[in-house]
């Protein structure tokens, strides 16, 4: 699995004029070049009679091959659109992200120095609309216990942060929580310790959370 990386939390969206131009930033998580190819057509298609679609992304798995970045100026002077907009990305160190810049053009020149402020405001406060996500490789631990072992427990997940994904209650309860990966063995022992040997905890495969 690929390390913990920082994405968008949701889709963000900005609206700068300058000089009559309004720039419109989407900022939003990707899960590859594919999926980012493809919400870029949609909204060339959406912005239709817009002049110009500048674009940056970071896509697919990080630290792998798969990860991709690229960058666009869409007929914009070289340097004034794609790049500060992967700047931008690049940081705040996200991936699997895709920050949309469109320009309607509103008659009056800006200049290079005038673009790259304005694409840069924009896909600035796009990001900062977007939010900030934390992406975890973990495991699914799944654990079994008795009703009086699940108060303790219930304290010690709060205690250590552990996120709990989901709990059932019947004879017994079962738990499912996800950790990070390399803190299986000591979830192991301390549930082993709060249920004095009695509580159950198997591995449910790897996640993201």
């Amino acid at each position: 699995m690929a390390a913990d990386y920082r994405t968008f939390a949701k889709c963000g969206f900005s609206e700068v004029v300058e000089k009559k131009s309004r720039f419109l930033g989407e900022a939003l998580p990707v899960k590859d070049a594919a999926e980012a190819e493809e919400y870029i057509a949609q909204v060339r298609k959406r912005h239709y009679d817009a002049r110009h679609h500048c674009f940056a992304y970071v896509a697919g798995e990080p630290g792998t091959p798969e990860e991709v970045t690229r960058f666009s100026d869409d007929g914009e002077p070289s340097g004034t659109a794609g790049k500060p907009i992967l700047e931008i990305l690049a940081g705040r160190q996200l991936h699997h992200v895709l920050i949309v810049v469109t320009r309607y053009f509103g008659g009056t020149l800006l200049g290079t120095g005038g673009l790259v402020r304005a694409y840069g405001a924009a896909a600035r406060e796009a990001a900062d609309d977007a939010g900030i996500l934390s992406v975890r490789q973990g495991t699914r631990l799944r654990i079994s216990c008795s009703y009086p072992a699940y108060g303790k427990l219930q304290y010690l997940f709060a205690k250590e942060g552990i996120q709990v994904e989901s709990t059932e209650f019947a004879e017994g309860v079962v738990i499912s929580v996800l950790v990070q990966k390399g803190g299986e063995d000591r979830m192991r022992k301390l549930v082993a310790e709060l249920t004095d040997g009695a509580g159950l905890l198997e591995e449910a495969g790897d996640v993201c959370f």
